[in-house]
């Protein structure tokens, strides 16, 4: 009797590749990329108010930020491909929530959204350590834009303009997104991770590694970069269609310009060619101090919207330079032993820039119109190219021995 081999790529998965991982991420790009514009306008039409949004904003970012705090101590007894489909089903709740309309569903439709998006990307993060290459990490974070670049291009403006033809088909379309993004992550069989193991003593309190991270200044420096890069597209998703309703430009031109400039990201290739041609140091700081300076110009012209306008979708060019290079300085200081722990760290930048920049929107509506926000958020990108002006000239260069005492420096591994 023939013994019957078992084929090897049902015993052993193969290792899910740069493309794998990007094609995971072109998925939740539609999930979110269609109601990104869609969530600040029918947030704006149930409340009729740009400071009760801003501060609705702000309550979302506080859960979402306790949420993505307690995933790595959920991750101690629920594996994380299951914290993972978790994030994923809560993608699809809140968009049978958002389809039911009331005010207060599309507050708890928001909030649903916004930890899915924490969950998944402290997984996703996590997974790209496992099986990514340091070296690799610039390559894979290219792939990961290149391949969200339909989602975030063609779903803003695609759901505003379905919105108006039938109120729940963006909501829909999220939602069956989310569930082939489910499939295609099992289909990938990226299991727990690597190096996840059964905890074989109490759980740690969620909060207990902060003291770790708040001890490298490295990691301090990434994760600020990441923050206010975030702050940026707050402002630009959020106010620039309010700014747009007020000045009388329509409520579809938020979607609109978001799509446009979403289209960038198909120059992901030759953007970074760009960032690969000087120190990523010197890509990190131009693409700050660029968007800064649009920012302030933007608040300072208001009075003609249409350039205020022009402004900012200038400024938003530099974002998408950022998304791929500011990122970087973060993830290739991480140590393998702190994956998960520093992905839960790392994502959060996202809910601190969503309760930072609601906030502080609040207060400058107080004293100031829309396009004080504009302002305000172009002095926080100086501060982001101050800040850079630190890092090792040479981080991001392969097999290149760096000096201790910059936030570059990489720690050896202690067993």
């Amino acid at each position: 009797m023939h013994e019957r081999r078992i084929p090897e790529w049902v015993r052993h998965a193969p290792a899910p590749s740069v493309r794998d991982f990007g094609v995971l991420a072109g998925l939740e790009a539609v999930v979110r990329g269609i109601l990104i514009s869609v969530f600040p306008l029918i947030m704006y039409r149930a409340l009729g108010d740009a400071g009760t949004v801003s501060f609705l904003y702000f309550l979302v970012g506080i859960v979402s930020l306790a949420a993505g705090l307690m995933v790595p101590f959920a991750i101690r007894y629920v594996p994380r491909r299951w914290a993972y489909t978790g994030g994923c089903l809560m993608f699809v709740a809140g968009a049978l929530l958002a389809i039911e309309g009331s005010p207060q569903a599309v507050v708890a439709a928001l909030a649903l959204n916004t930890v899915a998006a924490v969950v998944c990307f402290i997984c996703f993060n996590a997974y790209v350590l496992d099986y990514i290459d340091r070296i690799e990490l610039g390559r894979c974070e290219t792939s990961r834009m290149f391949y969200s670049a339909l989602g975030w291009t063609a779903g803003p403006m695609a759901g505003v303009l379905l919105m108006e033809l039938w109120a729940p088909a963006p909501f829909v379309i999220s939602a069956g997104a989310a569930v082939v993004m489910l499939a295609v992550f099992w289909a990938l069989r990226l299991g727990n991770g690597k190096l996840i193991t059964r905890a074989r003593g109490p759980a740690k309190n969620p909060l207990a590694f902060l003291p770790r991270f708040f001890a490298q200044p490295r990691l301090i420096a990434g994760y600020l970069f990441a923050m206010i890069r975030s702050c940026g597209w707050w402002i630009y998703v959020v106010y620039l269609p309010i700014f747009a309703i007020e000045q009388g430009l329509g409520d579809q031109l938020g979607g609109i310009l978001l799509s446009a400039t979403n289209a960038m990201l198909f120059a992901s290739p030759l953007i970074l060619r760009w960032v690969q041609g000087r120190s990523l140091r010197a890509a990190v700081r131009i693409g700050f101090a660029a968007c800064g300076a649009c920012f302030v110009a933007a608040g300072g012209v208001s009075g003609w919207p249409v350039v205020a306008v022009a402004a900012l979708v200038l400024g938003s060019v530099w974002l998408i330079v950022l998304d791929i290079c500011a990122g970087l300085p973060f993830l290739m200081a991480v140590k393998p032993s702190e994956r998960t722990e520093m992905s839960a760290i790392y994502s959060s930048y996202r809910d601190v820039s969503g309760i930072l920049t609601p906030g502080a929107a609040w207060l400058v509506l107080m004293v100031a119109p829309v396009a004080g926000i504009f302002a305000a958020g172009g002095v926080a990108l100086f501060g982001a190219c101050a800040i850079a002006a630190r890092l090792h000239p040479r981080l991001g260069r392969p097999r290149v021995p760096l000096q201790p005492g910059s936030l570059a420096h990489v720690e050896p591994e202690v067993a």
